[in-house]
Order: structure tokens, then sequence, then C-alpha cells
């Protein structure tokens, strides 16, 4: 199983992001936080790379499969994904031969093919003979168009190179554009317009190929176009995953369209100022935040309504916490601690509330 790390709150809409060849998971670091406002991400290493033990997949498709095991240890039937260049190349072919299993699909820096298998195979020789450092310069020139980052340049550095040479052996043979047209996924295409190893002509063919594509391209980035142009890059990929979060976005899902579309109509000239406050700044700006998940947010917010004895706002967050996927067991916890702290008095009208709206909602 390779190394991974998941982020983002346990009730997020999966999201599976690869790294490029030669680096680790942390390419993704510019895009973690805005994406884990709405997803449960999951990064990994390739083999050899970052954490992953040492491992020679022979082609795209046995990478592919690795990253299918990722997913069912998971539990996750689907998921979005999301790769750099060579993990581009995966979610290609996830599309392609396991559709049921790809809600969507990001393509950044990456193509239907890599250019001449033979440079491939040469790069492949050089590092079993002598290792990624010979690739270090040439790397610096390649990933970046702006400042190098000295952590990817480690990561290409301690990768294992009989890891790295097997993947470039896979890129050597792999060759998707005859089937371009078979992937029915949504995709995003990303190019960085100084990117010489997958030029924006990659990109291009790429989205002429597929049938549902966007292209993107990115100025004045190389072939890490998410780290050298972050924002940018991560417009596109909140836009083709559903849009950016939003405040007004993130009190729907939390509270529901029901809940929602009544606040609203009941607005007034009177009220909207207050309406306007409370969704730019307690939904947009707190409740967005990556540092705690949104079950997390619910203990929080339940035991401060519990405190004050705002019932009727109880009420509405017990609901939400069901929607952010905490148990009744787990809500009856919450206000027995509540007892201990907030007063029994306080503890026993909530409890009263609580079985209310449990009931109602037949938990």
């Amino acid at each position: 199983m390779p190394h991974h790390r998941l982020d983002g709150g346990e009730g997020g809409v999966p999201l599976i992001l690869g790294p490029s060849l030669g680096t680790s998971l942390r390419v993704w670091e510019p895009q973690l936080a805005a994406l884990t406002r709405r997803h449960r991400v999951l990064r990994f290493d390739l083999p050899g790379h970052g954490g992953s033990a040492p491992g020679e997949a022979a082609t795209v498709g046995e990478l592919a499969d690795l990253v299918l095991r990722l997913a069912d240890a998971q539990g996750w039937d689907d998921f979005h994904y999301a790769g750099i260049s060579l993990s581009g190349a995966i979610g290609a072919h996830l599309a392609l031969r396991h559709p049921s299993r790809v809600r969507s699909l990001a393509m950044v820096c990456s193509s239907a093919h890599f250019g001449d298998p033979r440079a491939w195979l040469e790069r492949a020789a050089l590092v079993r003979e002598k290792g990624t450092a010979p690739l270090l310069e040439g790397a610096r020139a390649r990933w970046f168009a702006g400042a190098p980052s000295p952590a990817l340049l480690d990561d290409l550095a301690a990768a294992d190179p009989g890891s790295y040479a097997a993947c470039c052996e896979a890129l050597a043979r792999y060759d998707l554009r005859a089937d371009l047209g078979r992937i029915d996924r949504p995709v995003l295409v990303v190019a960085g317009r100084a990117d010489p190893a997958t030029p924006p002509s990659h990109a291009r063919e790429l989205a002429d190929g597929l049938p549902d594509a966007t292209l993107v391209e990115i100025p004045s980035a190389a072939h890490l176009a998410n780290v050298d142009r972050p924002e940018p890059v991560t417009a596109a990929l909140e836009a083709h995953l559903g849009g950016p979060v939003t405040g007004m976005s993130v009190r729907r899902e939390v509270l529901g369209d029901a809940h929602v579309d009544r606040a609203i109509a009941a607005t007034t000239p009177f009220t909207r100022d207050f309406q306007d406050l409370i969704t730019r700044y307690a939904w947009g700006e707190v409740w967005t935040r990556p540092g705690l998940d949104r079950r997390t947010r619910s203990c929080v917010t339940l035991t401060a309504l519990v405190a004050h004895g705002h019932l009727d706002e109880l009420a509405m967050h017990v609901r939400a916490a069901l929607r952010n996927g905490l148990t009744p067991d787990e809500i009856g916890e919450v206000l027995l601690q509540s007892a201990i702290y907030c007063g029994v008095p306080a503890a026993n009208s909530a409890f009263a509330v609580a079985q209310r709206v449990l009931r109602e909602e037949g938990r």
C-alpha cells in the first residue's frame, strides 16, 4: 500500500491527489487548504518516493491499481481525482478502465503520451546506474518558471533509483491518444505555458480528444504549475470540482437547503445586513477554516448553545450535526459533557430539544 495522508473532514467528498514523478505528496500543499474545505483529500506517494516503500510498477495501469487499493481501503466507491504529470496519466487510465469509480478527473501538466519512449528508457538506465543526482539541475529548470522549491528537489534526490526508473519505463509504454474519445468523465486539463516537459500542445491534444474537457493554460508556469502559480490552479480546480467554497454554499451544506431558503425568504430590509453578516463571517470565514473539521465544529457549536441556553439555535444545530456526520450517540455525549461544564439544568433542556429533533429526523 503506498504511503498516503488524509486531510479534511471525514464527511467531505472523496478526492484523490496524485504527485508528479520525482516529487512527494507535499507537491499539493499549495492547494490543500482550499480543497479540504469541502473534500476528504487523500494524497499518496508513488513507489519509492516520499514515504512509500520501493516498488517497480511496470505500467501506468499497475500504478492505477495501487490508487484503487487506497480508495478501497477508505471504503470509497467513487471519488474525484487530480494528478500532476505521471499521476495525471494514472487518472486518465482510471477514467478509461474504471469509469464508475471516477466522478471527475483533473490532469495537471500531463499528456496522452510523453514523447519519444527512447528518452524515458535512457533516463531509466541513467538513474539505475547513477541514481537521481544527475537529474537535479534539469529538474530545477523543467519544474519551475519561478523560484524553485528546495523541498521538492530534495524529494527527487531522495527517490529510490529503481522505483523512479520503473516509473520512467511505465511512461515509455504509455500512449492513450487512440482512447481519449472513450473517456466520458468531465476532465479539467491544466497546462503551464512555460512547461518544457508537457508543453501546451500536449494539453490541447488532450482537450481536443476528450469528449468533456475544459482547458486552462497558466502563464509563467512550468511543469509544476500548481507550485509556480498556485492561485490560478487552485481556482481552476475549485471551479471544476463544484465551484469555490462560499459562505452560502457552506451554510447550505451544513444547515440544508430548506432551512436556508426559509431564512432567505424571511429576510426583510431591516434584517438583510444581519443575514449577510452571518453568511459572510460565520459561514464564509469561520466554518470554512481548515483547522477543524465540520464534525468538531458541530461539537463546539452545540456546547456553546447549551451554555447560553439558545434552544432554538440548538435544534437547528442538532440537525446540522447529523448532516456533518455525528451520530445520535455522539450528540448525546456532547450534551452529557456539557452537563458538567455548563450546568445540569441547561443540559436537561438541551436533551429535551435534541430528543425531539432526533425523533423528527427518524433517528
